[in-house]
């Protein structure tokens, strides 16, 4: 296939076709197994007629990770808005689910984004970090929704943790809760990835009931009050 038959095949989504296919290679054998040249035979082109499209693997696993970050936000955005008008404990239990159940779905994708996915590879660079926001944004929602603030105060940051807020931009009626996002988000992290690397199966736990038991947690430990 010529690169004008690509075009004429895939038209407006050959960058799509792309990572679709990329996809497969990384669910079927993991970051090492991501080739922009093997893309390129199976779409019956040269690989250089898709370095156009993509500067090489690099590239290519960068839009595949700000994908990943855009879905798990989205998927996080939805499951806030469902509970929008109950309690802002509802809130963030629909949002935990939803976090486990992405990770679940598509632990190929959730890997990418939580770990170098090959030796070199810059996991920190500046726009995956900016993909990251709008997920962790979600969560400050939710943890500062509260009508009655929270029961306790929330933790002072210390300045490590206040130059983060800073640099991220994190709004000013946010940012008391930056700690105790970051806090919820490595429990859930936690749980989620030891579960799609089957540890606990090793150990004959079912992690469904503790993952339950740990939102349980999480959300006793920043309850609201009621107003007034």
């Amino acid at each position: 296939m010529t690169r004008d038959r690509l075009r004429s095949q895939f038209p407006g989504r050959i960058r799509d076709k792309v990572k679709e296919l990329a996809l497969r290679q990384l669910a079927d054998g993991g970051p090492e197994a991501l080739s922009v040249n093997a893309i390129a035979r199976e779409l019956d082109v040269s690989g250089p007629a898709l370095y156009r499209y993509f500067a090489g693997r690099d590239d290519l696993l960068t839009a595949l990770i700000i994908d990943a970050y855009q879905d798990l936000a989205l998927a996080l955005e939805v499951a806030a808005a469902r509970g929008r008008g109950r309690s802002a404990e509802a809130r963030l239990r629909a949002l935990a689910g939803a976090y486990r159940a992405w990770a679940l779905e598509q632990p190929h994708r959730y890997r990418l984004m939580f770990r170098p996915p090959l030796p070199g590879y810059d996991a920190h660079a500046p726009e995956l970090v900016n993909a990251a926001r709008p997920a962790m944004a979600v969560l400050l929602d939710v943890l500062g929704s509260r009508s009655g603030g929270a029961r306790r105060r929330p933790a002072k940051p210390d300045r490590e943790l206040a130059s983060w807020v800073d640099r991220h931009a994190v709004p000013a009626d946010a940012a008391p809760h930056a700690l105790a996002a970051i806090v919820v988000w490595t429990r859930l992290h936690g749980l989620a990835s030891l579960e799609i690397d089957g540890n606990y199966a090793s150990v004959g736990i079912d992690p469904a009931p503790l993952y339950v038991s740990e939102v349980a947690h999480v959300v006793e430990q920043y309850r609201p009050t009621a107003a007034g």
